[in-house]
């Protein structure tokens, strides 16, 4: 494959972040029967300045097993809005005080800061309940939108995303095992959604859907690496959300545990074994290519 830099991944974040930004504008509309202020806390979240990864991700995706990129852009874009919905609701909740007690997020106050702690719920519990509307009555097949459906269900669900937010409030044992094993479901297991759901609109083989995951596993775990990396050294203005803040409550971090020369070191092997992972891909695979290895230069 020829090889990329995260400057190309820009590009590709230039002409796919526009389309996302307005699909989402679209699928929050206010609707009749939605409480005004309700209305107003989901479009302040869900429409907040952010990087849109996991979008990204369904699109390359889709882009990456076969389908020209507008065509099947817009037969995977009902999925990039369901992981985004899906996405910004474990935020919403993951700022509560109860949970991390963030007021900083996307580079403003929380949703909870401008609205109240009982709103925010309310703003996150709409998201997760839409994002399972949108799969079900926008992708088709039937039988293509009950396997989106549930694939997300289970990504988003007590074993994978909530389960490992979970272990993060609670403690684990300290070893570098335990600490992947939360980031593989906090992190990891939307990324892999991501992909399986642009993967799958594109009409995606086996092989295909295999190669997804190896990238997906090793590239999330890239990333929450190099996101931890960034809670140390990074810049608050860039990131958009307190820094510091895991170390201060005695969380478990890739830094904190081996320390930041071998966080490097194992983030920029894992975005090795990524790129290798998307060989059977071919040239259609550069868009996801260029996403691991801007993840290693990434700023926020």
């Amino acid at each position: 494959m020829v090889e990329t830099s995260s400057a190309c991944f820009l590009s590709y974040a230039d002409a796919l972040r526009p389309r996302i930004e307005q699909s989402l504008a679209a699928y929050c509309r206010p609707v009749v029967g939605c409480p005004a202020t309700l209305g107003e806390a989901i479009r302040y979240s869900l429409l907040a300045p952010a990087k849109r990864l996991r979008p990204m991700l369904v699109l390359l995706a889709a882009e990456a097993c076969g389908g020209d990129s507008s065509r099947n852009g817009d037969e995977a874009m009902p999925a990039a809005v369901a992981v985004e919905m899906i996405h910004t609701y474990s935020l919403i909740h993951d700022d509560l005080p109860a949970m991390d007690d963030d007021d900083l997020r996307r580079g403003r106050p929380t949703c909870h800061k401008v609205y109240g702690e009982a709103l925010a719920i309310l703003a996150g519990d709409a998201l997760l309940a839409q994002a399972f509307e949108v799969l079900a009555e926008d992708v088709r097949p039937a039988a293509l939108a009950a396997r989106c459906c549930a694939s997300l269900a289970r990504a988003a669900g007590r074993a994978a995303l909530v389960g490992g937010q979970a272990d993060d409030l609670t403690g684990v044992e300290s070893n570098l095992a335990a600490l992947e094993a939360i980031h593989a479901r906090k992190t990891g297991a939307m990324f892999l959604v991501s992909l399986e759901l642009g993967g799958l609109a594109a009409g995606a083989t086996a092989e295909q859907l295999a190669a997804l995951d190896a990238y997906g596993q090793s590239m999330g775990l890239a990333f929450q690496i190099t996101d931890d990396l960034l809670d140390v050294s990074g810049s608050e203005a860039a990131a958009g959300k307190r820094l510091g803040k895991d170390a201060d409550r005695g969380k478990l971090t890739f830094p904190g545990l081996i320390g930041i020369e071998e966080s490097r070191a194992r983030a920029a092997a894992l975005v090795a074994e990524a790129c290798k992972a998307l060989a059977p891909l071919g040239s259609a695979a550069e868009g996801l290519e260029a996403l691991a290895r801007y993840v290693l230069e990434r700023d926020r």
